[in-house]
C-alpha cells in the first residue's frame, strides 16, 4: 500500500492554550450546521423541509458511531459528542481518498448549556489500532486506511472518550457551496500571498470559493504553522455557514445538493432534528485543541502529543461528557509517558 505519511514540514509551533468562554457569532452557526442546520429554517414551508429531507437522506452513512446509541442519548438530552472530519478529496482537482486534514471533536451538554471544541493536531503520531504494520502514523491516514470507522477508534483510544456520532465533510466541496451563496466576507488575521492571492492583516474580503480556499489552505508561511491554518479554516466554515443559513439558501435546490454530497454522516433525520431543537440552547462555547511538538522521524514530519497534553484533553472532554476522569492507558501512543 502506498505511503501516505511522506509530508515533511517545517513549522514553527507556539504552545497556547486557549481557555474559557467565547460567545462568537459564528460559533453559533457552526453548531446549528452540526444540529441539522438545515433542518431549523425549513419548519417555515412544506417545500423547504422535502429538500431538508432529502439533502440529509443523500448525507447518510452509516459508518462507525455504533459505541452508544446515539438515538437514545439524544432523546433523553444527555451529553453528545461528534466527531468533525475535513478531507482533502477534491482539492485541486485531487479524486482519491484523502486525508483527515481537519479533526474536531464537539461535545455538547443541555444540563450546562456549553458546546466544547477541540481541535486534534492532523499530524500527531499514533499507532492505528487497526493497522498495526503501518504504525506509527499521522492521525489524519487513519480515515485514509479504514475509514470514518478507523478514524473514530484512533481518537476514542488516544484521548479515552466515547463518539456517538461524525460528520465528514469534503474540504474541496467548499468552493461550490460558497458559489452557490454568493461568497463569503472574512477579515484576514495576518499578511500573505498564496496561490496567486494577497491577504493584508485586519482587511476584510468579499472571497469566491477558490480565493477562500487559498486563504485557507496556506500554512508554511503563516508563525504558527497548521495551528494558524486551522484558525483560518474556521473563519472560512464559520463565514459559509453563516451564509447558507438564510431561508433562501434552504430554499435552493441546487445548493442544498452541493451541500449533501459534500457530507457524510450517521445522524439521521430525526437525530438532527433532535439536536437542532433539544440542545440549541448549547452556545457558550469552550475551544480548544490539543499542542503537539514537533519531531523528524525517518524524514517523516511529525507533533508529538505527551502522555499529559492528551491527559488534559481528555479530562475536559469527559467532564464535558458528565463523565468520571479516567487515567489514560501509556500503551496507545508512540510518546513517552511525560
Amino acid at each position: 500500500m502506498q505511503n501516505y505519511e511522506q509530508e515533511p514540514q517545517s513549522e514553527t509551533r507556539q504552545h497556547r492554550h486557549h481557555h474559557g468562554h467565547h460567545r462568537r457569532h459564528w460559533l453559533r452557526w457552526l453548531w446549528l450546521t452540526i444540529a441539522g442546520l438545515l433542518v431549523i429554517a425549513a419548519i417555515f414551508a412544506g417545500m423547504a423541509w422535502r429538500n431538508v429531507r432529502n439533502a440529509t437522506t443523500n448525507m447518510l452513512l452509516t459508518d462507525g458511531g455504533d459505541n452508544r446509541s446515539i438515538t437514545k442519548t439524544l432523546k433523553a438530552k444527555r451529553p453528545v459528542s461528534i466527531l468533525l472530519l475535513g478531507t482533502d478529496t477534491g482539492e485541486l482537482g485531487r479524486t482519491e481518498k484523502g486525508r483527515t486534514d481537519t479533526m474536531l471533536i464537539a461535545t455538547i451538554n443541555t444540563e450546562t448549556n456549553k458546546t466544547t471544541l477541540v481541535s486534534l493536531p492532523r499530524d500527531q503520531k499514533v499507532n492505528l489500532p487497526g493497522y498495526e504494520e503501518y504504525s506509527p502514523a499521522k492521525i489524519n491516514a487513519a480515515y485514509t486506511y479504514g475509514g470514518v470507522k478507523e478514524a473514530m477508534k484512533v481518537v476514542e483510544q488516544q484521548y479515552n472518550v466515547p463518539l456517538d456520532g461524525y460528520l465528514l465533510v469534503n474540504m474541496g466541496g467548499m468552493e461550490k457551496a460558497i458559489d452557490q451563496v454568493g461568497g463569503v466576507d472574512v477579515t484576514s488575521p495576518l499578511t500573505f500571498d498564496y496561490e496567486g492571492y494577497s491577504f493584508k492583516k485586519g482587511k476584510t474580503y468579499h472571497m469566491d470559493g477558490k480565493k477562500a480556499l487559498a486563504f485557507s489552505r496556506m500554512r508554511y508561511d503563516d508563525p504558527e504553522g497548521d495551528y494558524g491554518r486551522q484558525k483560518r479554516q474556521r473563519l472560512i466554515i464559520g463565514a459559509l455557514i453563516k451564509e447558507s443559513a438564510s431561508y433562501k439558501a434552504i430554499l435552493n435546490q441546487k445548493f442544498l445538493h452541493s451541500i449533501s454530497s459534500e457530507m457524510k454522516t450517521n445522524l439521521t433525520f430525526g437525530n438532527m432534528t433532535q439536536l437542532a431543537w433539544n440542545y440549541r440552547d448549547a452556545t457558550s462555547v469552550v475551544s480548544e485543541h490539543a499542542q503537539g511538538m514537533g519531531e523528524m522521524s525517518d524524514g517523516v514530519s511529525y507533533q508529538i502529543v505527551n502522555y499529559n497534553e492528551r491527559q488534559r484533553i481528555s479530562n475536559l472532554l469527559r467532564k464535558s461528557l458528565d463523565l468520571q476522569a479516567e487515567d489514560l492507558p501509556t500503551t496507545t501512543s508512540s510518546d513517552s509517558n511525560n
